[in-house]
């Protein structure tokens, strides 16, 4: 049997890793900026995530939802503790995209509505919902196809006013990222996700704040969205969440109430889940690397923007875009098969850093190095 041929790989093979540095088959070793779609949020291999996930492995690795899962309860208050949502409802899955497609799931049953609206530049995932409010045609396929998706243009505050003059008492949700991770680094205006929050009251319609990518603490706040100074309904969180373990979860406003079977999964919240969930969050804490992401990217962004070769730079915190003119788009694979640093893209020409929250300033410095060879 063959692997199902649909990822472009680099010829690369990843055999140890520790902190933001990785090392292939040749002993090569590589600075880690992009950390597997920002999924390496305290960096690789890290000994209290490691301890915490063989610890709770030599007692039991899994059992179903049919049981009572104290590390469940524990997971839930310390996210409230550290997010700040103390008052909201934890609901725990293993993906980005199943984590959006509970969201919009609930928002429905919520209001009983089906129409949602989604923004240009959007991903929030590739299954039947979650594919049908992302704006890639060419991967959502037939059976994923609704008329119930509304693309509004992103930050665009007169179309969404007009949208819900339309359609409002028919709009069950709005879903958003704070910042578009594939769709380039792009980041929701304050004013927007406030407008979005008074809309979505006026109409009993529900926010969803995708917090996938942009979330967890990546942009200096835990949830980017946070930056408006406003609440989403609903916040989902996978990548950064346990660190490479699958884990997932949508944090719920107190105003949902559940009730039994509403929602389900089989390996959502499963033991190991937890155990890394909590071990990232407690590393994230005790060594206050939402500062450490704030900081060291703010001193990125900063130097990037000497740059003449760089037509923007965008993004807050560890979540950095930088756009560059299309004879520069050799830039990712030279930093990467010259000077020895991953990073990651958006079309046609974006650079995507998405490294571990605790990345130093020795390591910044070491990529501003080579991306001045690189561009120059």
């Amino acid at each position: 049997m063959n692997l199902f041929d649909v990822y472009p790989l680099n010829d690369i093979e990843i055999i140890k890793a520790s902190g933001s540095n990785v090392w292939d088959a040749n002993e090569q070793q590589y600075l880690d900026l992009y950390g597997g779609h920002a999924v390496i949020s305290i960096g690789h291999t890290h000994p209290h995530y490691v301890n915490r996930l063989t610890e709770q492995l030599n007692k039991v690795g899994f059992y179903s939802n049919s049981v009572k899962i104290p590390l469940q309860v524990q997971l839930a208050e310390k996210l409230g503790q550290v997010s700040g949502k103390k008052d909201y409802q934890l609901f725990l899955v293993n993906s980005g995209a199943e984590a959006n497609e509970n969201a919009l799931k609930l928002a429905s049953f919520y209001n009983g509505r089906k129409k949602v609206i989604a923004f240009t530049g959007a991903f929030h995932g590739r299954t039947s919902l979650a594919v049908a409010v992302t704006d890639n045609p060419k991967i959502v396929a037939p059976v994923n196809q609704t008329e119930n998706v509304i693309f509004l243009p992103f930050n665009n505050e007169v179309a969404l006013e007009e949208t819900f003059k339309a359609y409002g008492n028919e709009i069950s949700a709005v879903i958003i990222e704070g910042i578009q991770g594939v769709g380039g680094i792009k980041e929701a205006s304050k004013s927007f996700l406030q407008k979005i929050r008074s809309l979505c009251d006026e109409y009993n319609s529900v926010y969803i704040a995708d917090s996938v990518q942009c979330g967890y603490g990546r942009t200096g706040l835990f949830y980017s969205h946070d930056y408006s100074g406003v609440e989403a309904d609903v916040y989902t969180m996978a990548k950064g969440m346990g660190n490479g373990f699958p884990v997932a979860g949508i944090s719920i406003a107190p105003k949902f109430k559940p009730w039994h079977g509403e929602l389900g999964t089989t390996f959502g919240g499963n033991h190991l889940a937890c155990a890394a969930a909590l071990a990232v969050l407690e590393v994230m804490e005790q060594d206050n690397l939402m500062k450490n992401a704030e900081e060291i990217g703010n001193y990125l962004i900063t130097e990037l923007k000497k740059f003449e070769q760089v037509v923007e730079v965008r993004g807050r915190g560890l979540m950095i875009g930088i756009e560059l003119p299309a004879e520069l788009a050799h830039v990712k694979k030279e930093l990467l098969f010259t000077h020895h640093i991953f990073t990651g893209e958006a079309k046609p020409n974006v650079i995507r850093l998405l490294p571990a929250l605790n990345l130093t300033k020795a390591h910044a410095d070491e990529f501003l190095e080579a991306f001045k060879k690189v561009v120059s």
